[in-house]
């Protein structure tokens, strides 16, 4: 029975009991085991094994005002986390809404620019490939995030202990709210990979307090460069 990794290592909510007389599905181990997924990702390695390769096209005008292909890449930024448990690829931040697109500023800021977790009054596409069983300690930006699961399966567990199960193509619109991902792909065999879609939003206040964002352990992945 495989032991759960993490970006370090947090407690998830026990599973429940089955109800029905069916033996119950192979869970993870409750114990988490601080050495599983370690080393899985090489340094500057992405995609991580066992996952496709990313392909990015950039788009603009010629002086006719034909749109045009400008760049075809596997994005411009990748960072390993935890320790070697997963790789984020960075393919595209803006740092102002409207985004101006005159005289490709935009695309000179994305790529000298590795983006923090999220961009005041910007945006952040960050795609990150997870080890197998890996899962995120509790975490919360304060921001309007659309995660997509582009390979594989995950559990998005919430600090109320509620949680779901999202597969290929399911999305989840956080809204500023803490929560941890959970790579259960094959029963945490495989790896998997999200991309998340980070824009700034308003403070958010809860009974009059206001939520406050944090990393944890993920936080020195997240400084910006």
């Amino acid at each position: 029975m495989s032991a759960i990794t993490e970006l370090p290592i947090h407690p998830t909510p026990a599973p429940v009991e089955p109800t029905s007389a069916e033996p119950a599905p192979a869970q993870p181990a409750s114990t988490f085991d601080a050495t599983v997924g370690v080393g899985y990702i090489a340094d500057g390695q992405f995609p991580a094994p066992g996952l496709p390769k990313v392909v990015r096209h950039i788009t603009g005008h010629n002086s006719e005002g034909k749109s045009i292909f400008l760049s075809t890449d596997c994005g411009a930024h990748h960072r390993v986390m935890g320790e070697k448990q997963a790789v984020a690829n960075i393919l595209y931040s803006t740092k102002e809404t409207p985004v101006d697109l005159n005289g490709d500023h935009d695309i000179e800021y994305a790529a000298q620019n590795e983006p923090p977790l999220h961009i005041h009054n910007g945006s952040v596409v960050r795609m990150i490939d997870f080890a197998p069983n890996v899962c995120s300690p509790l975490h919360r930006a304060v921001s309007i995030d659309y995660g997509i699961v582009v390979e594989g399966v995950f559990k998005l567990i919430l600090d109320s202990g509620e949680e779901r199960i999202m597969r290929q193509g399911d999305v989840s619109v956080q809204r500023a709210t803490a929560h941890q991902w959970h790579n259960v792909t094959d029963n945490g065999q495989k790896p998997g990979r999200m991309m998340w879609i980070l824009l700034d939003c308003t403070d958010v206040v809860v009974n009059g307090q206001v939520m406050e964002g944090y990393l944890a352990e993920l936080a020195p992945h997240y400084v910006g460069r």
